[in-house]
């Protein structure tokens, strides 16, 4: 079953359950996808739906950045609960040692050697990976192989 599809199974089962939390969730989720779809005017495939979860979360982390210094202890704790719900739909995170070796892996096949590459590297590597890792993290990894 496909993203989209567990996202609207779990959103009837939010509004049955009247989990208020849940339901905010989910909506805002998938109005963020079905914008995308309208500015695209296609339908999104799995990976920009994953794109689209993960850039929910990282928002949603920096939310509690921001409300734990501002000391605001009670959107911290429903923040920290949206996160659990939207990383019930994202794929296990790739474990660093596999994201480097698969950026090891598309390094030799095009033969990048310098920094300059990494452009190129990137290209290759973010479908792979597709939603399993950071972007920040992919990058980072490739510099650092890049680097020396």
């Amino acid at each position: 079953m496909d993203t989209k599809t567990q996202l609207n199974d779990a959103m009837k089962e939010a509004m049955r359950a009247k989990d208020k939390v849940a339901k905010r969730t989910l909506t805002m989720v998938r109005a963020a996808i079905q914008q995308s779809e309208k500015d695209r005017r296609a339908e999104l495939d799995e990976t920009a739906v994953l794109a689209i979860l993960q850039k929910e979360l990282k928002s949603r982390q920096e939310t509690i950045t921001e409300a734990t210094k501002a000391g605001r202890d009670d959107l911290v704790a429903d923040t920290e609960e949206e996160i659990l719900i939207l990383k019930k739909y994202l794929p296990e995170a790739m474990p660093a040692e596999e994201l480097r070796a698969l950026a090891e892996e598309v390094i030799a096949e095009l033969g990048a050697s310098a920094l300059t590459d990494m452009g190129n590297v990137m290209k290759v590597l973010i479908p792979r990976v597709a939603g399993r890792a950071p972007g920040g993290d992919i990058s980072k990894t490739v510099r650092e192989l890049l680097e020396g």
